[in-house]
C-alpha cells in the first residue's frame, strides 16, 4: 500500500497534477470512476453480471483500478490507510450486523 501511494504522489507531481487533487475533486473523480464501473453492468441480468468474458474482466480490472487510485489518493489525503479503514469498518459492521444463530 505504500508503495503505490507513493508511486501515486510522485506519478500526480511529476504531471503538475497536485494543484487539481483537492480532496472535493478527488472524491468527485472517485464517484464518476465507480459511476464507469457500474455501467459495465448496466442492464445486465444478475447471473449475466457473474459471467464475463476476457474484454469484460479486462474492462473491469481497469475500472477497479481506476476506482482504487482515486480512493487511495483520497486517503492519502487525510493521512489514512484505506486497508486499515476497511478492516476497521469491517469490526464495526461485524457489531451492527452480528450473525444470526
Amino acid at each position: 500500500m505504500e508503495k503505490l501511494i507513493s508511486d501515486l504522489r510522485d506519478f500526480a507531481k511529476e504531471r503538475n497534477w497536485l494543484k487539481y487533487h483537492s480532496p472535493k475533486n478527488l472524491a468527485m473523480a472517485l464517484g464518476v470512476e465507480t459511476a464507469e464501473l457500474t455501467e459495465i453492468f448496466q442492464w445486465t441480468e444478475t447471473e449475466e453480471s457473474r459471467k464475463a468474458d476476457a474484454a469484460t474482466r479486462k474492462h473491469i480490472a481497469e475500472e477497479v483500478g481506476d476506482v482504487m487510485i482515486y480512493l487511495t489518493m483520497l486517503a492519502d489525503k487525510f493521512d489514512l490507510d484505506p486497508l486499515s479503514c476497511a478492516k476497521n469498518k469491517m469490526k464495526l459492521n461485524a457489531i451492527k450486523y452480528p450473525v444470526n444463530e
